[in-house]
C-alpha cells in the first residue's frame, strides 16, 4: 500500500460529509482490498494517527468541540485524516489552520469533526474475513506529545486566533 493509495481511501469526498457517510465509504473501499493490503492500510492508519497525537492538536479540538477525552480525541484525529493529506499535514504543522476551513460536518447545527471507530474498520473487516486479529498498533503514546495546552481563554485566543474567532467561547 502506497501513501497515495492510503490517502485516496481515507479522504472524504465532500467537506460536509457526515461521520456515517465517511465510515460507510471507507468500509466499502476497504472491503475491496485483499487481506495483506488491509493489514498494510491498518498499519499506515496507526502511523498517521500517531503523527497527530499532540497536545497542540488536542487544543484545537478543545476549542472546536470542548473535546476532553482520549476517545473523542481519537475520533477527532480520524476526522483530520478524512480531510486528506494536504490538510492533515497542514494541521500537524499548525493546528490553528483549521480556522480556515469553511465547511464542516455538523450535528444539531454545531460543527461535528468526529468519525467514530474510523480506526477500527480495517481490523474488523480483517477479523470477519480471517477469524484473526490484526496486530495491535497503538494510535499514540501514553500521553500526547508536546506541552499540554492551557484551557485559559486568554491563552487559547493567543495560541489559536483563527479557531477562537471561528468558535468563540
Amino acid at each position: 500500500m502506497t501513501e497515495a493509495e492510503f490517502w485516496d481511501l481515507v479522504t472524504r469526498t465532500e467537506p460536509q460529509q457526515s461521520e456515517q457517510q465517511c465510515h460507510s465509504e471507507l468500509t466499502a473501499k476497504l472491503t475491496e482490498l485483499e487481506d495483506d493490503a488491509l493489514a498494510a492500510f491498518d498499519k499506515m492508519f496507526g502511523k498517521q494517527m500517531r503523527r497527530s497525537y499532540h497536545w497542540n492538536i488536542w487544543g484545537a479540538a478543545y476549542i472546536i468541540t470542548g473535546c476532553d477525552s482520549d476517545y473523542a480525541f481519537a475520533e477527532f484525529r480520524g476526522f483530520l485524516l478524512s480531510l486528506g493529506e494536504d490538510w492533515y499535514n497542514k494541521v500537524i504543522a499548525d493546528p490553528d489552520c483549521l480556522g480556515e476551513l469553511t465547511l464542516w460536518p455538523t450535528k444539531d447545527d454545531f460543527a461535528y469533526p468526529f468519525i467514530e471507530d474510523f480506526d477500527l474498520i480495517a481490523g474488523q473487516l480483517y477479523e470477519d474475513r480471517t477469524g484473526n486479529e490484526l496486530p495491535f498498533v497503538p494510535s499514540g503514546q501514553h500521553t500526547p506529545q508536546g506541552k499540554k495546552f492551557s484551557t485559559k481563554k486568554k491563552d487559547l485566543k493567543k495560541n489559536y486566533p483563527k479557531l477562537s474567532a471561528l468558535f468563540p467561547f
